[in-house]
């Protein structure tokens, strides 16, 4: 069974123009799938429906089968910046989802801690967002992102800031940590070689509706080489050409 699903989801802003329109899509076990596409082509708003922030017109969203539609805090939803809130400790902001749903403030802090080493953030505990590094603030944010539910994951660019060396360094990262904790990941972004360095699969979504579906064979984690490898090349070409077949230049 697919731990998520996406199944026939429309929506309109207007009642009239569709953003999305009949969008079927899984996400499973232990996957990491990428959503790429020109900006305008309606991920972000695909995130919000799937977050229970936005209800479709038409559609379902399924989590191990139950329909969650319409339902937030369901899955983890990480925007692009951080969202670190300056005024409090890194503990405390990585707390904060166990805080909202209820748990007192020193049980959170005791059970966050826990993940610290695990996440490569040992010893931030009681600095400021400001004294952390971007790698290290996009660590918290994820391990706060993970801790708002254990299942599934949905990432809204959340390496673009970062410089080249930070990037690579977060992809290697990320998909280790992905793989310990056994999460799955949605994952926006609009960097062709970075969809296919993370990706199981990648989708491309352009005029409201998913146009293809590439599948990554290469095994992760991917050889430091594979990059300059023949193969990644031509996965280059065949998803630029199919972003941009059929668009002409303005």
């Amino acid at each position: 069974m697919a731990e998520l699903e996406v199944r026939n989801v429309t929506f309109s802003y207007d009642g009239e123009n569709k953003i999305l329109n009949n969008v079927n899509l899984k996400l499973n076990d232990g996957e990491l799938v990428c959503l790429l596409g020109v900006s305008g082509g309606g991920k972000t708003t695909l995130f919000n429906i799937i977050a229970g922030l936005l209800e479709p017109q038409q559609g379902q969203i399924l989590l191990n089968g139950e329909d969650i539609t319409g339902q937030s805090g369901k899955v983890s939803y990480m925007l692009q910046k951080d969202m670190l809130l300056p005024y409090r400790t890194v503990e405390d902001n990585v707390a904060l989802p166990l805080i909202i749903k209820g748990m007192k403030k020193k049980e959170a802090r005791e059970k966050v801690g826990g993940y610290f080493e695990e996440f490569g953030i040992e010893g931030t505990q009681k600095r400021y967002p400001v004294e952390l590094s971007g790698g290290m603030k996009q660590r918290a944010a994820l391990l706060r992102t993970y801790l708002f539910s254990a299942q599934v994951a949905l990432l809204d660019e959340p390496f673009s800031a970062l410089d080249t060396l930070t990037k690579s360094e977060m992809h290697r990262w990320y998909l280790d940590v992905m793989d310990r904790i056994k999460l799955s990941t949605l994952f926006i972004t609009h960097d062709v070689d970075e969809a296919i360095l993370l990706s199981d699969r990648i989708y491309l979504l352009d005029g409201g509706g998913l146009t293809d579906e590439i599948v990554i064979t290469e095994p992760k984690p991917r050889r430091k080489e594979f990059v300059l490898s023949e193969e990644f090349l031509q996965y280059k070409r065949d998803i630029i050409a199919k972003i941009y077949a059929g668009k002409t230049d303005a």
